[in-house]
């Protein structure tokens, strides 16, 4: 068997749970990333330099975002880069897993880029709006500013959360690994508005200002319902005792 078979075999069977994931990233994100991380492995890539290279591809879309005129060719490139970034985001915990190379250093420098990601994408749609569309009216150019809150709180305080109860877990002697549980489905359906890969699917409309404006306002807003719904949860979650 080719190593890239090898790897492929061995990240299939070592996925981590599907709970808590939406529709995209259960069934487009990771098997790509599965693929990536194969690619890598056979390459002898660590997976540093994996997020590295995640990295070079994000912040291509970013720049990508801010300096060129929204176009159907800017759209296809934007969105390319996006999701190959998004896809080596995933492979980069996957060859780690594999290879058992991951550590706390490791964990650290994918947060770092994807918190860097996340402040970097809304401003430069700030930059693009203010540039290129044009809006008569300047309160428009707070919409990327409050995206940006949204996606930074759900995200990171998602992150918080999770350390949190492993945390616990370890100090009551419970295990790190949180308690497996099956994958819901319409709850990975309803997740898909906060997912980051819906969200690089938007620019795909990059090259029609009103149509992309729409759907930016629509995951905005679903961002801050989210947002709400999910600190009530996570602040519930950690209230309780013995948790």
């Amino acid at each position: 068997m080719s190593q890239f078979g090898y790897a492929i075999r061995q990240l299939s069977a070592a996925q981590k749970s599907a709970k808590g994931v939406s529709l995209y990233s259960r069934y487009v994100n990771r098997p790509a990333g599965r693929v990536l991380a194969a690619a890598g492995y056979t390459m002898k890539l660590t997976p540093n330099q994996i997020t590295m290279i995640s990295a070079v591809f994000t912040f291509a879309g970013v720049v990508m975002i801010a300096v060129l005129r929204p176009s159907p060719a800017a759209a296809a490139g934007i969105f390319a880069a996006l999701v190959l970034g998004f896809a080596l985001d995933s492979a980069d915990g996957q060859l780690a897993r594999l290879t058992g190379t991951g550590s706390a250093a490791g964990e650290w420098l994918d947060h770092v880029v994807d918190c860097a990601k996340m402040l970097a994408l809304h401003m430069a749609v700030l930059v693009s709006f203010y540039r290129y569309f044009g809006f008569s009216d300047p309160r428009y150019l707070l919409l990327p500013v409050v995206f940006q809150f949204a996606a930074v709180v759900v995200f990171f305080g998602g992150i918080l959360t999770e350390q949190l109860k492993r945390a616990d877990r370890l100090r009551s002697g419970a295990g790190g690994a949180a308690p497996s549980a099956p994958a819901s489905t319409l709850r990975s359906v309803a997740l898909l508005p906060v997912d980051y890969g819906v969200f690089c699917a938007l620019f795909l409309l990059f090259g029609s200002q009103d149509l992309f404006l729409a759907m930016y306002c629509v995951l905005l807003a679903a961002h801050l319902l989210f947002m709400v719904a999910f600190l009530v949860k996570w602040y519930r979650e950690l209230s309780v005792p013995g948790r």
